[in-house]
């Protein structure tokens, strides 16, 4: 009676199941932060990369950008740190492409989950790497300098506002992933979508010193709108228009990207 009673559970429609898409998926999460922990190599582009880049902009351009390589710390900080984290997200989608390649997600389709479990999962798993982007970032600017000038709060806001605009964008890429034949596909068409949205900022100069036509387009840029949030709650100024922005950007990413990526993954599964 009572294997009677589990079959007929397992059976049962998902959509009858309380929650299920969302249980499903975080299990599937779980599944990919397993995977990402027992191949740390994976983190190499969230951990080293990043300070890479930093230490590359601050002794190179700190001096001639800024005076000083410490007021060039200061102003580059907030800004390449959603720089890291979004080339984090570019990654989630290359991973993706190469998992549906390699036949992961076909073994998927035979549990009774929901069909888009496998693959909120594992962006959702991906959360990590944004996290990691975040902490391995802000410990070497420390180290170098950097220092906060508002306070704690606004510095733990701008992070998490940082991860949630990247979560965000990162459903682009995911698209991107689903709809490109090869993950060398999906990496180049992804960093001609990260390049303009991620130099043509106030990044690496402020941004009275770029051309007009330039800065119209920083104007409209919604990763220029993030830096500037980022700067301001962590160095001070007027932080509700550049925050209102970046949160207004990212609620429309999720939901013109989420729902295409979602599609286009059902088509190809």
């Amino acid at each position: 009676m009572t294997l009677t009673v589990e079959r007929a559970r397992a059976s049962a429609p998902l959509g009858k199941r309380p929650f299920g898409l969302v249980r499903h998926s975080l299990a599937l999460g779980r599944r990919s932060l397993t995977k990402t922990l027992r191949t740390p190599e994976q983190l190499l582009d969230v951990t080293l990369q990043p300070i890479v880049f930093v230490l590359i902009y601050v002794y190179l351009l700190g001096g001639a950008v800024a005076g000083s390589t410490h007021d060039y710390l200061q102003f580059l900080l907030p800004a390449i740190m959603v720089q890291t984290v979004m080339f984090a997200g570019m990654a989630t989608g290359v991973n993706l492409n190469t998992d549906i390649g390699k036949g992961v997600f076909d073994r998927f389709r035979s549990l009774p989950i929901g069909r888009s479990a496998p693959l909120i999962g594992s962006v959702l798993g991906d959360l990590v790497r944004y996290l990691v982007a975040v902490v391995s970032l802000f410990g070497c600017g420390l180290l170098m300098g950097f220092r906060i000038q508002t306070d704690p709060l606004s510095a733990l806001a701008a992070c998490l506002l940082t991860v949630f605009f990247a979560f965000s964008l990162s459903w682009a890429f995911v698209l991107i992933g689903m709809l490109m034949r090869s993950p060398g596909g999906v990496q180049g068409t992804a960093f001609l979508v990260l390049f303009p949205l991620t130099f043509g900022t106030s990044m690496i100069t402020p941004e009275e010193t770029l051309p007009g036509w330039l800065r119209t387009w920083v104007e409209v840029n919604p990763v220029a709108h993030a830096m500037d949030a980022s700067r301001a709650l962590m160095l001070g100024g007027p932080a509700a228009g550049p925050v209102m922005w970046t949160l207004l950007s990212s609620a429309l990413f999720l939901a013109v990207f989420a729902p295409l990526a979602v599609r286009a993954y059902r088509r190809r599964t």
